[in-house]
Order: structure tokens, then C-alpha cells, then sequence
């Protein structure tokens, strides 16, 4: 078996990284290729945590700009996480790999009811453990809930699987000039207002110093390669004071 780096990592998914070329709800072939990237370091040991959004779906955020009440619209987000929660899990299990959805929300015909000792128990007996509806309550992102549940189960990493290689100055899907940072600092991410995680989420991890990691969860073995400790993406950490520029 191949040696890992981490043992225990939590992995961010967009809502809307489902949506493929649709501008709208899950693309079939993309649930599907992540499906296969899970199979792979789930075949290798990872003890994988997985948060997933719904901005596919739903956005309370949005809502409130339309006269849902902010809060209301929050718990309709928390609803289309578990909608993609429910197809992903669908998909991995396609693959023949062992999962459990937990929910923050009691939702009992579909999740089981999120217990951290019973989360990191399912992790320990090789299942990937699929962590839906947020923190269960609102005016809090799905970034902060994937910070706050990879520190309740103790996962040495959070990772953030994105669409482009890692985190930039400015946006390179916008920005063809756009520099890659290598590694950087918490509070480099706060003062320059790079739009990683939202703050929340970037200071509980600062606080409890747990690792964050972005990278690009379209390219193949990308995951599999961050696994084993290959260079792939941008390292957030409390060392990395001065930020790198990788050219």
C-alpha cells in the first residue's frame, strides 16, 4: 500500500462544482468522476470526511434578496445540501465504496443523526462519512461547517476542492495574469480578502491550527496525489507568514 500523508482529511465540495456545464442541479458524469477520485484514496486507506454545498440548488444568501427571510432561507440551503448529500453517496456506493450521511438536521428516513463519536467511528471502520445540512443552524456558511466538522472529527487537513489549481491574487478564471500562491498565512488570506473560505472558517482554523488546503478537484488523481503528499495546490498554515509565489 502506498504511503499516505495524512490519515484523516475532510474534503469541500461546491454545490455548484456539481452543476458540470449546467447552470443548474447535478451533472451525472461529474458525480460520477468524483465518485471514482473518492474510490481512489478510499482504496488506499484515507479516512475521508466529506462536506458538500447546495448553492446548485439553493442559496439562503440569494434568497434573502428575493424577501425569504434570511434565516428561513438558510434552512431551504441546509435542505439542497442534502440533496446533493444523498447523490453523492448514491454514486460512491455505485462504486462499491462503504458510506454514511449523517445529517445536522434530524432527518431519520434518509441520515443518520450527526454524532461526533459515531461519525469518527464509521471513519475509523474504513467508511467515508458524508457530513450534510451545515452547522443545522443559520447564518453559517457550509465553508464554516466543513471547518468546524473536520476539527470535531480530528482531521490533520481540510482540504478545499475547487476548479482551478489553488489560490491566486486575483481570479484566474477572470485574470490570465493571476499568480499562484504556494503556501500562505491565515491572516494573508484575511488581509488581502481572497475569497478562499469565508472568514468564519478561515479563523476556526487559524484558532484549533488546522491545515488548509486548496486545490483542483477536476484534474484527475489530483485528490489522490494530495493524499500521498505530492505538491498540489496551496497549503494554508500558521508557518507560512510570508506568502510564496509559485511563477
Amino acid at each position: 500500500m502506498r504511503q499516505l500523508k495524512y490519515k484523516r482529511v475532510l474534503l469541500k465540495l461546491s454545490g455548484e462544482s456539481l452543476m458540470g456545464d449546467k447552470g443548474f442541479g447535478i451533472d451525472g458524469n461529474i458525480l460520477e468522476f468524483f465518485a471514482k477520485e473518492v474510490k481512489k484514496v478510499h482504496n488506499i486507506g484515507l479516512e475521508l470526511g466529506l462536506v458538500i454545498g447546495g448553492g446548485n440548488i439553493y442559496r439562503g444568501l440569494s434568497a434573502s434578496q428575493q424577501g425569504i427571510d434570511r434565516a428561513t432561507g438558510d434552512y431551504m440551503g441546509m435542505l439542497a445540501t442534502l440533496i446533493n448529500s444523498l447523490a453523492l453517496q448514491n454514486e460512491i456506493e455505485k462504486h462499491g465504496v462503504p458510506s454514511r450521511l449523517m445529517s445536522a438536521i434530524q432527518m431519520a428516513a434518509v441520515a443518520e443523526p450527526y454524532i461526533r463519536r459515531r461519525a469518527m467511528r464509521h471513519l475509523e471502520k474504513g467508511r467515508v462519512v458524508i457530513l450534510g445540512a451545515g452547522t443545522g443552524h443559520p447564518y453559517f456558511s457550509t465553508d464554516t461547517a466543513a471547518s468546524l466538522r473536520a476539527v470535531e472529527i480530528g482531521a490533520e487537513v481540510i482540504i478545499k476542492g475547487t476548479r482551478v489549481d489553488g489560490i491566486f491574487d486575483s481570479d484566474p478564471e477572470i485574470n490570465p495574469d493571476a499568480v499562484k500562491f504556494d503556501s500562505i498565512g491565515y491572516m494573508d488570506i484575511i488581509k488581502r480578502n481572497l475569497k478562499v473560505m469565508d472568514l468564519t472558517a478561515v479563523s476556526l482554523c487559524q484558532e484549533n491550527n488546522l491545515p488548509m488546503m486548496v486545490f483542483n478537484m477536476n484534474e484527475p488523481d489530483n485528490l489522490l496525489k494530495l493524499a500521498l503528499g505530492e505538491n498540489v495546490g496551496t497549503i494554508v498554515n500558521s508557518e507560512s507568514t510570508v506568502v510564496e509565489k509559485v511563477k
